[in-house]
């Protein structure tokens, strides 16, 4: 009687090399486009229908271009302001849902639901109008109040996902630290600022890194309330469509490419750090992306 052989590899089924080929097509169907944008920014002709030579060019052209270069830091700053918008409020919001629930947590989860699956351009036409009605310049002396209302504006949905992350990081969270500290008298500063959020910094870090990427590409809300002067990369280049794509277009969106997969990059290296090794924050993320 032979033993078989410990170790030998399980030859694969037809089915799992079908699957295998599907799920290749998939992943090519999906990346392809990126694929092609990437290879055109090196495209030294003057538009982007023919790939006329291989260059550096464009990409030269794209931050000699005030106009490119104006649009792309009114996106970081914008970026920017929204990440930390978003993270105050949907950090003290989500902790307030998973500690201090009560009649008013169903009302505010309806809201906050509402405010992740209603269309963008039902906001943006909500906004405009609410926006003109506050007022032209709010009395904000030495704002850039373009600056201001697309913060505010981006800010909207990225504090629902930013809340709905904290809270299922404390929701996976015992009380007794918070409640031992109370007991050695310990503010509720204190209490906050040592025990608190340090549990539930990867949930803070990963929410605020996603509100950042969520505001580089929010085009329809951008668009309704932009003001001259401060136009956003994505409005920019919605206005460039009316004559042809330049070289430099793709260029700098492959540059703001790589941006945002560096910032992927951090909050996937902050999910694996996560000390509660529960993967809660992993899990509201891939919760709040659902309704996207």
């Amino acid at each position: 009687m032979t033993t078989p052989r410990i170790g030998r590899r399980r030859r694969k089924s037809p089915i799992d090399a079908l699957l295998s080929i599907w799920g290749v097509l998939g992943l090519a169907f999906l990346f392809f486009p990126i694929v092609v944008i990437v290879i055109f920014s090196f495209n030294t002709g003057r538009t982007l229908q023919a790939f006329e030579g291989f260059g550096i060019q464009p990409y030269l052209d794209a931050l000699a271009n005030p106009a490119i270069t104006n649009s792309i830091s009114v996106s970081l700053i914008t970026a920017a302001g929204v990440a930390v918008v978003s993270t105050v409020l949907g950090t003290f919001a989500g902790i307030a849902l998973a500690r201090r629930a009560g009649w008013w947590t169903p009302g505010l989860l309806v809201l906050l639901g509402l405010v992740m699956v209603t269309p963008e351009i039902v906001s943006a036409i909500s906004l405009l109008p609410w926006f003109v009605t506050l007022g032209v310049d709010w009395g904000l002396t030495g704002f850039n109040i373009g600056q201001v209302r697309l913060i505010i504006a981006n800010s909207l949905f990225s504090s629902a996902v930013v809340t709905f992350i904290v809270r299922a990081r404390m929701t996976g969270m015992n009380e007794s630290l918070e409640e031992a500290a109370a007991d050695l008298y310990a503010s509720p500063f204190r209490r906050f600022v040592d025990i608190t959020l340090p549990l539930i910094r990867p949930a803070v870090i990963s929410g605020a890194l996603l509100a950042f990427t969520l505001s580089l590409d929010n085009t329809v809300v951008s668009s309704f309330v932009s003001v001259a002067g401060s136009t956003p990369w994505p409005v920019y280049i919605f206005a460039s469509l009316k004559a042809s794509l330049r070289p430099e277009i793709a260029a700098m969106s492959t540059l703001m490419l790589v941006l945002t997969l560096i910032v992927l990059g951090v909050v996937a290296l902050v999910l694996r750090r996560d000390p509660g090794g529960s993967g809660s924050g992993a899990a509201g993320l891939a919760g709040t992306m659902v309704g996207r």
